[in-house]
């Protein structure tokens, strides 16, 4: 178990730079309220994440701001990019749980216009393709031998 917590507001904002806001009904990441589910799935890469939210801090009191979020927009990019830099694994582990959960969302998935239904069994039309395409597959030798 882990003793490091995450800066809340600092976190909001990183998810918010990762997966940011394409128009009103696509909210980022930070926004659609997915910072709790993401930080339960973390596990043990709570400190990494913690570290990487203090950098980003850091990086932006060496511009002279009081820290990550009282940075320009403009300016959060390059800022997250050197955090990456510095923090190996922190984007990665961020963006494997963020897409996950980020395009799960019943919003996301309503203003994206995709159907939230399984492939089975009502399944997807799917159109026909040229099988000729596969003779030269099926004419070359076998890569196994028969047992």
């Amino acid at each position: 178990m882990t003793t490091a917590s995450l800066d809340k507001p600092t976190f909001i904002a990183l998810l918010d730079e990762l997966i940011p806001a394409r128009n009103k009904s696509l909210p980022g990441a930070g926004s659609l309220g997915i910072g709790d589910a993401i930080e339960t799935r973390l596990g043990e890469a709570i400190p990494l994440v913690a570290s990487g939210l203090a950098t980003l801090d850091e990086k932006a009191k060496g511009l002279g701001h009081s820290g990550f979020l009282n940075l320009p927009k403009s300016e959060r990019a390059s800022i997250v990019g050197e955090a990456a830099e510095a923090v190996p694994g922190l984007v990665e582990v961020l963006m494997y749980h963020a897409y996950g959960l980020y395009y799960a969302n019943p919003r996301v998935v309503a203003a994206l216009g995709i159907k939230a239904d399984p492939p089975f069994p009502g399944g997807y039309e799917l159109e026909q393709g040229d099988l000729g395409l596969l003779d030269s597959v099926r004419q070359r030798e076998k890569l196994y031998r028969e047992v």
